[in-house]
């Protein structure tokens, strides 16, 4: 398949999911054709495995959560920083801890960049409304994600590397839900494929299913609690 017929079927897929989701304002096709001329040769991701990482966190020395989403390097370089990146989680309905406070454990992950262990960039939980909706999610539970950005000198591939999951509420100490982790990264992704906007920015995204990175069941997973081995592959654009 030649390469033009690939950044073809980009943009229609594009102009798809645009129509879709009810016609969302933004740049033209030729303006997502330039974007996809230019990142073509990049490198969306590296599989942390190769370089002595791995797709679980570190929660404790010896389990970790599923890192079971990664938003590709090739996506929209706004979303590649950190404020853009922020403001595509507010898309989705995720938003920073309540009142800026931190509960719970620091999560660390290997991506295998070089940079060995690192802490989590950044915690988000899912905002049920306008205004402390976060607040909300700390006491009732809800769906929450932490974040690793690849960008090592081994490795700078520039995606985020994302652990999603649903938790119970504080009474219970966060504790995942049954079957959360696949929960947690399935209402990421839906609503990723959904469409989203915030603040005047709009995204659409492209999904691929990966089942070659993690391996099925709770060997080694926190809290026990089996995963299906899927990791969704994300790559976004503004649109």
């Amino acid at each position: 398949m030649s390469k033009l017929l690939v950044i073809s079927l980009v943009v229609s897929s594009i102009a798809a999911t645009a129509v879709d989701n009810h016609d969302y304002p933004g740049r033209s096709a030729q303006s997502v054709l330039t974007t996809a001329r230019n990142t073509q040769q990049q490198v969306g991701w590296y599989d942390p495995r190769s370089l002595g990482g791995q797709l679980l966190d570190f929660t404790t020395p010896t389990h970790g959560e599923p890192l079971n989403v990664i938003v590709s390097g090739l996506s929209d370089p706004d979303i590649l920083t950190e404020a853009g990146f922020r403001d595509y989680a507010k898309s989705l309905g995720y938003s920073e801890e309540c009142l800026g406070l931190h509960i719970g454990h620091i999560h660390e992950a290997n991506l295998g960049d070089g940079d060995g262990k690192k802490l989590e960039m950044y915690l988000a939980r899912q905002s049920y409304f306008p205004v402390w909706g976060t607040c909300w999610e700390s006491l009732a539970g809800g769906q929450h994600f932490r974040a690793w950005k690849q960008n090592g000198t081994l490795a700078n591939s520039g995606a985020w590397f994302i652990g999603a999951s649903k938790e119970l509420d504080s009474r219970n100490h966060h504790t995942i839900v049954p079957d959360g982790y696949n929960l947690g990264r399935d209402w990421f992704v839906d609503k990723a494929i959904e469409g989203s906007h915030w603040k005047g920015k709009w995204w659409a995204a492209e999904l691929e299913w990966r089942t070659d990175l993690l391996d099925e069941g709770s060997d080694g997973v926190n809290h026990g609690i089996p995963q299906d081995g899927r990791v969704a592959i994300l790559r976004v654009f503004k649109i």
